[in-house]
């Protein structure tokens, strides 16, 4: 009888035990991916909003002086779209600043301290590979010609990959430097950097893509070509 009462129990426990683990993937795989669809939702419904409020400023004359430095990205905020057409023709994810946890529950994550989009230096990314919307799921599909681009809400940056994902460590902060080293870039220039974890399920790699500017299109003149396909 003890011996009956010992596997019944031992039985019950393991089904417990067994519904928390699924109970927890299906946190992880479903739930997280519902929350972070509707905070990216939200964080490009603030953006769209910003745009088409924002007037169009008129170009300067050819002996004005240079322009004021733009005001900082506020932490935790939107401030562009992302768009990488190797991940299918609707992926577009919010970018925010900084990299801060509750920040990638959103969307993409800017380094803090690296370049603006089109600006010389390094524009560099984070974002999940896996949960909260996969965002960076099929990261090792990038190849070198691949086009990023990016809209701040006045223009459209295209970026193309330089080569394929390369994996490091994540005390290798070098590669997101504003020329990043081992990216093969020599010198200034204008460069972006995408990052995020290896391997898939883990986090004790990041993989990363580097590419440079190769074009610039105002958003008045329409979706750019690498867009369009």
């Amino acid at each position: 009888m003890p011996v009956r009462l010992v596997v019944r129990t031992f039985s019950e426990l393991c089904i417990t035990v067994g519904a928390l683990i699924i109970l927890f993937v299906v946190y992880f795989l479903f739930w997280t991916g519902v929350k972070a669809a509707d905070a990216a939702e939200d964080e490009i419904d603030t953006l769209h909003s910003r745009w088409a409020r924002q007037p169009v400023a008129p170009a300067p004359p050819p002996d004005s002086a240079e322009p004021s430095a733009p005001a900082p990205y506020r932490d935790g905020k939107p401030f562009a779209m992302l768009h990488i057409p190797r991940f299918g023709a609707g992926w577009e994810w919010p970018v925010l600043e900084n990299t801060e946890v509750r920040t990638l529950q959103k969307g993409l994550g800017h380094y803090s301290g690296t370049a603006r989009p089109g600006d010389t230096g390094n524009f560099a990314v984070a974002g999940h590979r896996r949960t909260y919307g996969d965002p960076f799921k099929d990261f090792p599909k990038l190849r070198p010609g691949d086009a990023v681009v990016v809209n701040d809400g006045t223009t459209w940056f295209t970026y193309r990959i330089a080569k394929k994902p390369y994996r490091t460590v994540p005390t290798d902060t070098a590669v997101v430097d504003p020329v990043p080293r081992g990216s093969g870039f020599e010198g200034a220039g204008r460069y972006l950097t995408l990052t995020t974890c290896e391997p898939e399920w883990g986090s004790s790699h990041r993989l990363i893509a580097w590419a440079h500017l190769d074009a610039t299109r105002p958003v008045s003149a329409g979706r750019p070509q690498a867009l369009s396909r």
